[in-house]
């Protein structure tokens, strides 16, 4: 049966992994009856790029219980900015409905909580949007985990690697803010850290870490002015910016497509989305937020996570092993291959047994983003889990909260200098 989704936040995220597919790929599944945002010019750029959408009724930031009223949607979709996700996925489960929500599911591990107490006295259901969980090579890693490879899982070493192109790219843009994006542990670091719980089937208990702005903000050693409110595309000093000169040139500028609002030069650049621009200049004192960080967790189940991450390197990709009783698993990936300065291999798994010969796993890749998960995400989304598939990965609540409360407990660390327990963070959950 044809469900009626509203979408809440119409951000290049909404347009991409959701709007696009919804009146392609499912259009006998979803109809989108309602868009709600902030600014009426994302209304403008959606219906351009999606006609079909013209007479689909717009609404304001204020408007959703007027948009539930009138549009009368089965779910709500909301992909706006991270701090919003609170507000419209609150109001959607007051309303019985479900939610579609991109990830992060929030901001705050009190905000995961306030959700989690609402759906359970609510009729709808909230699913979170872990693409990275169906990207072939790590459904792999979950089944050979679940086939009992590696035994119990022990610890588990995961070193992300962020270039100097998407990396700058937080900082131009309003993840730089915490109180926008709740820090890079948990806008980005979500991402991996949900990996680990759904690889090992373990929860996190408690997080120590070290973390530094070292590369952007007015301190980073390579800001060739201290001087805040710059932008790139009007910035005087841009020929002597590494970062800006090492992705654009002095005839063109190479625009990082922003996931929620779109890159500068997709509008005007003197008037942008809701009077912001996705190129400040990444050395303004505005950022409060770290670009590097180093962090122990340790699961319920006894595992142990050794986790860095760091947001200006000259590659992009992750480095991973997952050790248990009876073996090791171990993959690399380099991200975007046309942006690494080296030739880059196929990406494998690598299993060794405790007793025996190493063996190089194959996996079929498949296109679409995130690894190739998006494609079959949107199937279960849209479809139905696929009854094939003998173990869950479609992400709930639970797992949105236990992502985003080890981020907090992440940045918390690094501040307070001191471990901190996830169930401070997460409360009742």
């Amino acid at each position: 049966m044809k469900k009626k989704y509203a979408v809440c936040g119409v951000s290049n995220r909404s347009l991409k992994m959701f709007i696009g597919p919804m009146l392609s790929t499912f259009s006998n599944q979803a109809e989108i009856v309602g868009l709600l945002d902030i600014d009426s010019r994302r209304f403008e750029v959606c219906k351009s790029k999606y006609p079909e959408l013209a007479g689909v009724p717009e609404y304001g930031a204020d408007a959703f219980d007027t948009m539930v009223a009138q549009t009368k949607p089965d779910v709500i979709i909301v992909t706006g900015r991270d701090d919003t996700h609170v507000t419209y996925i609150l109001k959607a489960l007051q309303h019985d409905l479900d939610v579609l929500s991109e990830k992060p599911m929030a901001t705050t591990g009190a905000d995961c909580r306030r959700i989690i107490d609402a759906e359970s006295k609510s009729k709808g259901k909230v699913t979170v949007a872990f693409n990275y969980r169906y990207a072939p090579i790590h459904s792999r890693i979950k089944e050979l985990v679940l086939e009992g490879k590696v035994g119990r899982v022990t610890s588990v070493d995961l070193n992300w690697y962020i270039d100097t192109y998407h990396g700058a790219s937080y900082f131009k843009r309003w993840n730089r803010v915490r109180e926008h994006s709740g820090g890079l542990s948990i806008h980005k670091s979500s991402h991996h850290f949900d990996l680990v719980n759904w690889w090992t089937g373990q929860q996190p208990v408690e997080v120590f870490a070290f973390g530094a702005l070292n590369y952007y903000g007015p301190d980073g050693e390579l800001n060739p002015k201290k001087e805040d409110g710059r932008h790139c595309a009007t910035c005087e000093v841009k020929p002597d910016c590494n970062y800006y000169m090492r992705w654009s040139s002095r005839s063109k500028e190479v625009h990082v497509v922003d996931d929620h609002i779109g890159a500068v030069g997709t509008v005007d650049a003197q008037a942008p989305y809701s009077e912001y621009r996705s190129d400040a200049c990444i050395y303004d004192s505005q950022i409060d937020i770290e670009d590097t960080y180093s962090v122990n967790v340790k699961y319920n189940g006894g595992a142990l996570l050794t986790y860095s991450v760091n947001f200006s390197l000259p590659y992009e990709g992750y480095r991973l092993a997952i050790n248990g009783t009876k073996g090791r698993i171990e993959s690399m990936e380099y991200h975007s291959s046309g942006r690494v300065p080296f030739p880059v291999p196929v990406q494998t798994i690598d299993y060794f047994p405790l007793f025996g010969s190493k063996e190089t796993i194959h996996v079929v890749h498949r296109q679409g983003g995130h690894g190739g998960g998006d494609p079959t995400l949107l199937e279960d989304i849209f479809l139905g889990p696929d009854p094939k598939r003998p173990y869950d990965i479609l992400s709930g609540s639970i797992d949105g909260a236990y992502s985003v409360g080890t981020g907090e407990a992440v940045w918390k660390s690094v501040k307070e200098n001191r471990p901190i327990r996830i169930e401070d963070v997460l409360a009742s959950t």
